[in-house]
């Protein structure tokens, strides 16, 4: 079946351009790797699962039931491991219908006459002297355990990082009676005041994160402003954290059996970066997203991208964003074009994307993290690369980032640079002039780690169909 629209993703935005879209009659699919749709602010709990509902959970629950009630056909569970047809074709072939490669209880391939991008984001976490060990995660992962599993990331944890997960994530934990041992702030208190007039244009946000204040005040949880995360200790686990204040000093040790850290949130440009959309690097908007209109419409004919996909703006303007990338979406399709509605979409994404952005300026890289980072600290998780290797092979001759990938396989494990190419490209580009002289690794699938077993199913050997041998 050829569908109008695809849309990657189901997170809010995603949530929101489906429902649009397919309220509005347009044949409309949905893929989205997790069991049911939510995004990471919204995430639903595991089925048999009912935690105590929330802020988050309402909402989440009010986007997927309005997605239920549009007709548009949703496939969670399904990892997309490839993307096809638009502009990748043979040269001189014209253009063709997208192409979605998921894998969920079977291999499926979905088509469409245009594609909406709205993956997201992924957690940046710099690396530091024991950030391996066991116990250490990201606080996106103590937000799945939280939300997803009802489980507890540790009895003693520490958080540290940037922007307001950090006390999203502590409140939560003393919600479930937990008392952090610290939350390790990068923002000083005179940061998060000038963010204030800002955070006023959601009067709801500010309220909760008020709360979640109040929550540490009266738990009276240790808030560390204007503190780093130097080193985890431990043997076969996490059991001390290691604190320095920013400008320098003492280096504090907190006994814990668990650090949350986070340093911000980079937008997923996976899918943009497959089908060689332009992109453009914006440290304010979360790093390299994809160059869009204020429609999301890419350099690539029927591509668009919508919320923090395309640069960080929080959960609050995702819906909006995704309704505005479907009515272009739609329009450009010949399906319907209405003003009215996307000058209301406009609107209320402008409210809520002023906050948003706040926010984004307090999770933007600190460029004194990946200075401090010492030579033996591994980068590359996945392929053992310290930072010594990365200096060398830079001083070798890798001037941008697809040359380090050749030089030491950095970007090339199964996390494909979601978890070192923050750190690894922000060292390359301090020898070069910049992030964009490093440059943006190019897009390659498979986009995730997939089991061939899945893709191949069974077969003999003699059922492989082998050419005849060329002639002599």
């Amino acid at each position: 079946m050829m569908h109008d629209i695809l849309v990657l993703g189901g997170g809010p935005a995603g949530m929101a351009a489906a429902t649009l879209a397919a309220g509005r009659g347009a044949r409309v699919a949905l893929v989205d790797e997790q069991p049911a749709p939510g995004g990471q602010v919204y995430r639903a709990p595991a089925p048999g699962l009912d935690p105590p509902a929330d802020a988050d959970r309402r909402e989440g629950d009010r986007l997927r039931a309005a997605l239920a009630e549009s007709g548009a056909t949703v496939f969670p569970g399904h990892l997309v491991w490839d993307l096809g047809g638009g502009p990748l074709v043979a040269a001189g072939v014209p253009d063709a219908p997208f192409r979605i490669q998921a894998l969920g209880d079977a291999p499926r391939t979905l088509t469409g006459r245009a594609l909406i991008l709205a993956g997201g984001t992924s957690e940046r976490i710099i690396p530091f002297p024991g950030w391996t060990l066991p116990g250490v995660m990201g606080l996106a992962a103590a937000t799945i355990l939280l939300k997803a599993e009802a489980m507890l990331p540790g009895r003693a944890p520490l958080l540290a990082g940037a922007g307001p997960l950090l006390y999203a994530v502590a409140a939560k934990l003393i919600g479930a009676g937990v008392r952090p041992v610290a939350v390790v702030d990068l923002a000083g208190h005179g940061e998060w005041l000038a963010a204030l007039p800002a955070l006023a244009a959601r009067p709801d946000l500010l309220a909760r994160g008020a709360a979640w204040r109040a929550m540490l005040m009266m738990a009276r949880v240790p808030v560390l402003a204007a503190h780093r995360l130097v080193a985890a200790e431990g043997t076969h686990g996490v059991t001390h954290a290691l604190v320095q204040p920013l400008a320098g000093g003492a280096v504090r040790r907190f006994a814990v059996d668990c650090i949350c850290v986070g340093h911000g949130l980079v937008p997923a440009t996976e899918g943009s970066r497959a089908y060689r959309a332009r992109h453009a690097f914006d440290a304010a908007r979360g790093g390299w997203v994809a160059a869009a209109d204020p429609s999301g419409r890419t350099s690539v004919a029927k591509l668009y991208v919508a919320g923090d996909g395309a640069g960080v703006r929080g959960a609050a303007a995702a819906p909006a964003s995704g309704r505005i990338a479907a009515l272009a979406a739609l329009a450009d399709l010949g399906l319907g074009e209405d003003a009215a509605a996307l000058a209301t979409a406009t609107a209320d994404q402008a409210r809520a994307a002023r906050t948003g952005a706040a926010m984004a300026r307090m999770m933007a890289l600190r460029p004194g993290l990946v200075a401090a980072i010492p030579p033996e600290t591994i980068i590359c998780r996945c392929e053992g690369v310290t930072r010594a290797a990365i200096d060398a092979a830079v001083e070798a001759g890798a001037r941008e980032v697809n040359q380090l990938k050749h030089f030491t396989r950095c970007f090339m494990g199964p996390c494909q640079g979601r978890l070192c190419g923050e750190a690894a490209a922000e060292l390359v580009a301090s020898q070069v002039g910049g992030r964009e002289a490093a440059g943006l690794p190019t897009g390659r699938v498979p986009l995730r780690p997939v089991p061939m077993a899945a893709l191949l199913g069974d077969f003999a050997y003699a059922d492989i169909p082998v050419p005849p041998p060329a002639p002599l």
